[in-house]
């Protein structure tokens, strides 16, 4: 039997998923070659991201249990095991960036999970230079231009009426498996932990430009240069929302925001068409009396439907109110504005969201 040109094999190998790929290993060694080699690793990836393919949501539910449901379907969840032992009193994600998980756990430990792989890799300890941090904000993401994963820990410790100050931010490098400092932030937290998004090479939190302030401001980490820059919001009042979030969709920033108009609930979504750009922010959607919608709850873009005329929200529950908590999905679509639920079964009742793309990207662990 005549064999096919190794550019045409691996062709077809991209347009498959991590499970067939990985049972396509023992093939052949050729294809176990191609299928191990870092350049194909970076073709199935490069052709799922452009193609929306082998795209799945994580539902973190409790302490440490997580769930995928698979993109292409919306139909079902599947558990997916995590290595780390029932030690691991509670795992957070942190971040999510082609096919790898950033979890911290109550001990501040951090790992690096490919669910797809099932791979795993337990990062340095780091110490912090200070003791009793009262804020600690984290990010995750890939920077193209050294071709490595990083992974940025900010740390704050702050008296009242700022009898005394401390601030630390570390980056750790996957190529180099080590931490190292970097210049001190120029802005304050005020929140116990949260965790930065990415977009456009960048991770961005909302953060205080000074320990007085009450109104927070976008910050973004350039990946490459490693330096801070603040970003300027759309011409909308902040500090009259009910709730308002800040996230990626479609690799845009996108920002959200509810509020009360006489009588009704309005869901403004905002995106950032060019970056770094306060006069490309557009408003996408001004959703008005989402009926669905209880005080408790609010609803949250994920993402656009491949022809762009569909926005993806999770419904999310922020507080608790009578009755029991169920989280949900709905697709929204942007021309009739008409609403249609998405049916999932055995989803959990509630759950953080993240985005993730199934890889085969290695770590440098053999675990």
């Amino acid at each position: 039997m005549a064999r096919l040109p190794h550019e045409m094999t691996s062709d077809i190998l991209c347009r498959l998923s991590v499970k067939d790929l990985l049972r396509f290993r023992s093939v052949s060694k050729p294809w176990c070659r191609t299928i191990d080699d870092p350049y194909f690793i970076k073709l199935h990836l490069s052709h799922s991201l452009k193609t929306n393919t082998n795209l799945s949501l994580i539902l973190s539910h409790g302490e440490d249990n997580f769930f995928s449901v698979n993109c292409g379907l919306f139909e079902t969840t599947q558990r997916l095991n995590h290595p780390f032992g029932e030690q691991r009193k509670t795992l957070q994600i942190l971040g999510s960036c082609n096919g790898l998980l950033a979890l911290v756990d109550d001990r501040d430990r951090i790992f690096l999970w490919n669910p797809s792989t099932r791979k795993f890799q337990v990062l340095p300890f780091s110490e912090i230079g200070f003791s009793s941090p009262s804020s600690t904000y984290y990010g995750f993401g890939y920077d193209p231009i050294s071709d490595d994963f990083k992974l940025i820990r900010m740390v704050q410790s702050h008296g009242n009426n700022d009898e005394y100050f401390h601030s630390e931010a570390k980056v750790y490098s996957l190529r180099s498996n080590c931490w190292r400092r970097i210049k001190d932030v120029c802005f304050y937290h005020k929140f116990s932990r949260e965790f930065g998004f990415l977009a456009n090479n960048a991770l961005h939190w909302m953060v205080f430009k000074t320990p007085q302030s009450r109104n927070q401001e976008l910050v973004g980490f350039d990946l490459g240069s490693e330096e801070f820059r603040f970003l300027e919001l759309p011409e909308c009042r902040l500090d009259k929302v009910l709730w308002f979030h800040i996230n990626a969709v479609g690799g845009d920033i996108c920002l959200t925001s509810t509020y009360r108009e006489t009588d009704n609930v309005v869901v403004d979504v905002w995106i950032m068409k060019e970056y770094g750009v306060k006069q490309s922010w557009f408003k996408l959607i001004s959703w008005k009396e989402p009926h669905f919608m209880p005080w408790s709850t609010v609803a949250l873009p994920l993402a656009l439907a491949k022809d762009g005329g569909k926005v993806l929200f999770f419904i999310e529950y922020k507080w608790f109110n009578r009755g029991r908590r169920v989280d949900s999905f709905v697709w929204y679509d942007l021309r009739s504005q008409e609403v249609e639920n998405v049916v999932i079964r055995d989803i959990p009742t509630s759950f953080e969201v993240n985005w993730y793309v199934d890889s085969l990207v290695p770590l440098n662990s053999n675990a």
